[in-house]
């Protein structure tokens, strides 16, 4: 007896194990899937409600041996996006929290520490931590890990650390005595834009 998620029961007339027809077959596969299992052998019913509990029918000896291993599809492989798809992704994020003057540097020419920095601009404490923590869930949705975060507490000048981009967040005043974007005015500016 095969007894799906719903609770609907179908009669399964021998054991799966043994039988090399279909049905059996359908009784091993809804097994790994993880339905549970009856069947009758002779008049003792037996349940076999886990993957562990499920034998694959023996053929004999085909060619090739015995199957002993089930294999499973690969789920698809999650690829992280590159550091400037990264950087962009942030810069899109601050303007719809409403960040100003965002900039998107290409540093890889530069330094060989990082590839890119964000600059964004907030106006209030609490919109910089906004900026700072929806940046970070953001990029973490996408795989990418924050390594280090520093300025929060004191949210005048908030820099998140992601290995080949660093998010710089800044208040107006912060942001207009250290002039980053001066600093580093060999830098590329990147369309974050269009991209």
């Amino acid at each position: 007896m095969v007894t799906d998620e719903v609770g609907d029961e179908t009669e399964v007339p021998s054991d799966p194990r043994k039988d090399l027809g279909s049905v059996g077959y359908n009784a091993v596969g809804l097994a790994l899937a993880g339905l549970e299992v009856s069947y009758r052998d002779g008049n003792d019913l037996t349940t076999r409600s886990r993957a562990a509990d499920v034998r694959l029918p023996d053929r004999g000896n085909p060619e090739g041996g015995t199957l002993t291993l089930a294999t499973l599809p690969t789920p698809s492989i999650l690829t992280t996006p590159t550091a400037r798809e990264r950087a962009c992704l942030a810069a899109r994020v601050a303007i719809d929290h409403k960040a100003k003057d965002i900039v998107v540097l290409d540093m890889r020419g530069i330094t060989p520490l990082y590839d890119y920095f964000v600059i964004a601009c907030g106006n209030s404490r609490r919109q910089l931590h906004t900026l700072a923590e929806e940046i970070d869930r953001r990029l973490a949705e996408v795989g990418d890990r924050r390594l280090s975060i520093e300025g929060y507490e004191a949210s005048k000048w908030i820099v998140q650390d992601y290995g080949d981009v660093v998010v710089h967040l800044f208040d107006p005043a912060t942001r207009q005595y250290y002039g980053l974007e001066d600093l580093w005015a060999d830098a590329t500016r990147v369309d974050w834009e269009v991209e």
